[in-house]
């Protein structure tokens, strides 16, 4: 048996002996303790009823209050021992009980003022303790069944053993500490020793044991200080590579030889839908034909070049490369971004292209035209003006790709301010007043109160009512009526152009604020518009921080609805 075991078993065999001693000797005296204690509450709970027994005081009243107050058994007992309030006994069973004259706790009372007994009481069939004390009016007594101060005995009896317990537990404690401070510099030497020949190396020896061991201990303490050294670092650099795997834009999975993945980072888990705790079979990676060629390329040594695969409808650049103590590394980039960029890049140029191409055609085939002599004068100057209205549409349609591209790009920011939006509107209709006179339409304002003026670029504000005002004499048709209104909300001001045109269909409202998007292409190119309008209006709102909406039914009209911020809530 090793050293500290015996030390620990001899202390706890002391402890044991003690700790049995002592809750013997307490359990003598507890029950005695509690006892005399019961009884001496009882008499005073006796002695304060026998005080308010007062003459025109009902006495089974006052022993049914008392009993309901103290929880007790309350008795009154008349000089001539007959019982005239009980807690327990009422009417008839009250006139049914002996007479207690010859109670040993009455007799007792009578006599020296106080008296206390434990016996069977024939009313109850139970064991009780009574303690009766004389009053000025006969006796008053309080009794308690022994079967609750048995209960009371235990509770206490289970703190003394759980005491005991408790003092053991701590006696065990502090002897195995005591064990441990004896034999505690060749264990640790012995521990220390064993760990370092497992690989462990950040358990060190105590200093503080004398002579030879103490030396020993402190040889031992320096080549494990050296070797946690080395490990630090090592940690520090894994540290440093793990940070840098997590910040990567790649997905990165190490995969040991034995098929596992033992690492991969959160991009990598977030492409292929990876929330395994790791290490895990490559069998729950996804069931990819490319993907799993190549891993097994690689765990056979070889290298393979990028290759595109589809994973859950994303496009991702795949490379595997074998590591040179066995295993694979494979690394994944998310190709959507680009590809996405590339659908957008290609449907730009074919929709500028396509926005050009009219008015090119015109351009050209009109020029080429007037290079004949034999073109009549009055078909020249129609000619002409039909090439100046196509130059002013790809002029049009230049610039607010210039625009478009300019707020989109970052190099411009709205300057808000109060603007009186009566004003604002004013110079708007000033503009297009002539061609709505010539189609017969209505211009129409209703500025609700508390929503006369809006926070924003007063250049911007004129862009946005100029196109929306523009676009919706486009579309409606002669007789018609636009109507530009205001409504107060809860941080901003909410204002709609609506128009009484011929609507847009439902399936294209969400993408009516896209460029060059259009819901009817050959009629909006014959009324001039660019389809720029929208997607302008949209990203100049946008850049005040408000939003903008549509609504529309076939027939009836259109409403365009836009939102600006109170200049507080920006």
């Amino acid at each position: 048996m090793r050293l500290a075991h015996r030390l620990l078993l001899q202390s706890l065999a002391i402890v044991a002996v003690l700790v049995v001693s002592v809750v013997v000797i307490i359990d003598n005296q507890l029950y005695s303790s509690i006892t005399d204690q019961t009884t001496h509450d009882l008499a005073g709970e006796a002695r304060l009823l026998a005080t308010q027994w007062r003459p025109g005081v009902d006495p089974d009243s006052l022993a049914d209050e008392a009993g309901v107050a103290t929880g007790h058994r309350v008795t009154l007992i008349d000089s001539t021992g007959h019982v005239v309030g009980d807690s327990e006994f009422d009417g008839p069973a009250l006139q049914g009980l002996e007479n207690h004259s010859n109670r040993p706790e009455v007799i007792a009372a009578r006599k020296n003022g106080l008296g206390s007994v434990r016996r069977m009481s024939p009313s109850t069939g139970e064991e009780q303790l009574y303690v009766a004390v004389k009053a000025s009016r006969g006796t008053a007594r309080v009794s308690v069944t022994t079967r609750k101060v048995d209960e009371l005995f235990a509770r206490a009896r289970s703190g003394v053993l759980v005491a005991g317990v408790i003092s053991s537990l701590l006696a065990v404690i502090l002897a195995a500490l005591f064990s441990r401070a004896v034999s505690k510099p060749i264990t640790d030497l012995r521990d220390v020793a064993r760990s370092l020949a497992a690989g462990e190396r950040r358990r060190h020896p105590a200093l503080a044991a004398p002579g030879e061991v103490g030396d020993l201990a402190d040889a031992i303490n320096r080549l494990a200080e050296q070797l946690e050294a080395r490990l630090s670092a090592l940690a520090a650099e894994q540290s440093i590579l793990s940070a840098l795997v997590e910040t990567l834009n790649e997905g990165v999975l190490a995969i040991s030889p034995s098929r596992e993945v033992v690492r991969i980072n959160e991009t990598g888990r977030r492409l292929l839908s990876i929330d395994r705790p790791v290490p895990f079979e490559i069998d729950f990676l996804p069931r990819e034909s490319t993907l799993r060629n190549a891993i097994q390329l690689a765990l056979n040594g070889s290298e393979t070049e990028p290759e595109e695969i589809v994973v859950r409808d994303t496009t991702l650049s795949l490379t595997a490369r074998p590591l040179a103590t066995g295993g694979a590394v494979v690394a994944l980039f998310d190709l959507s971004p680009i590809r996405k960029l590339e659908a957008v890049r290609r449907d730009f140029v074919a929709n500028v292209s396509h926005e050009l191409r009219t008015p090119l055609t015109i351009v050209g085939g009109f020029a080429e035209t007037l290079q004949d002599p034999a073109v009549p004068q009055d078909k020249r100057v129609e000619f002409a003006r039909t090439i100046f209205a196509s130059t002013l549409r790809m002029q049009r349609i230049v610039d607010e790709l210039l625009d478009l591209s300019r707020i989109e790009s970052g190099h411009w920011s709205p300057r808000p301010q109060p603007i009186s939006i009566a004003e604002a509107t004013a110079e708007i209709f000033g503009r297009v007043t002539p061609a709505a006179k010539t189609k017969g339409i209505t211009l129409e304002t209703d500025f609700a109160s508390g929503a006369e003026t809006v926070y924003a670029d007063r250049t911007a504000l004129e862009q946005i009512l100029l196109n929306l005002v523009e676009n919706a004499l486009r579309y409606t048709g002669e007789d018609g009526r636009i109507t530009i209104r205001t409504v107060r909300r809860d941080n901003g001001v909410s204002l709609t152009v609506s128009d009484t045109g011929s609507g847009i269909p439902a399936e294209h409202l969400p993408r009516i604020f896209e460029r060059f998007y259009r819901a009817d292409s050959g009629r909006s190119r014959e009324a001039g518009g660019t389809g720029l309008g929208l997607a302008i209006v949209r990203h100049l709102v946008e850049a005040h921080g408000g939003s903008v909406s549509a609504d529309s039914t076939l027939g009836v009209g259109t409403t365009i609805r836009i939102f600006f911020p109170d200049g507080t809530d920006r």
